[in-house]
């Protein structure tokens, strides 16, 4: 175990899943693929690419179209999370990511970065989440539970 609740071979597993997903990228105004995989808590592994677009603000970051596919494939909550650059080595999700995988994922997703592996908690302090939306306010009411309550 590297200290992560996650065995190496597993982590290899997900940045396989990754690679595999970075070469399916969609970056031809870029030229910067991008792939990310992570693990679910029941066991699947789920993955996504960037996709770009002519419109530039358009364009897909890869942990939209991973948290795309969790959802299609039956919801749940990210436990692992490996991001990889057009050369297959690990990249820091970011900022926007990082908040989109704290509601799928929360503060104990463990992501694997160049420096080393981090909770959620650490890469994205004090995080706005779920927990802020106080019931009774009108957009808590519109929008349904997350997985991350």
């Amino acid at each position: 175990m590297s200290g992560t609740g996650l065995s190496e071979a597993g982590w290899a597993s997900l940045r396989t899943a990754a690679r595999e997903a970075m070469a399916r990228a969609y970056a031809p105004y870029s030229g910067y693929p991008v792939g990310a995989a992570a693990l679910v808590d029941d066991g699947r592994t789920v993955s996504g690419c960037n996709v770009e677009n002519a419109s530039f603000g358009l364009g897909l970051c890869a942990e939209c179209g991973l948290v795309s596919r969790l959802q299609a494939t039956g919801g749940g909550r990210l436990t692992h999370f490996a991001c990889v650059d057009g050369r297959g080595e690990p990249l820091v999700p970011c900022g926007r990511c990082r908040q989109l995988l704290y509601e799928f994922g929360g503060p104990e997703l463990v992501l694997e970065t160049p420096a080393g592996f981090r909770t959620l908690a650490e890469m994205l302090p004090q995080a706005f989440g779920p927990d802020h939306l106080v019931a009774g306010h009108p957009a808590a009411d519109d929008h349904p539970a997350s997985p991350a309550s």
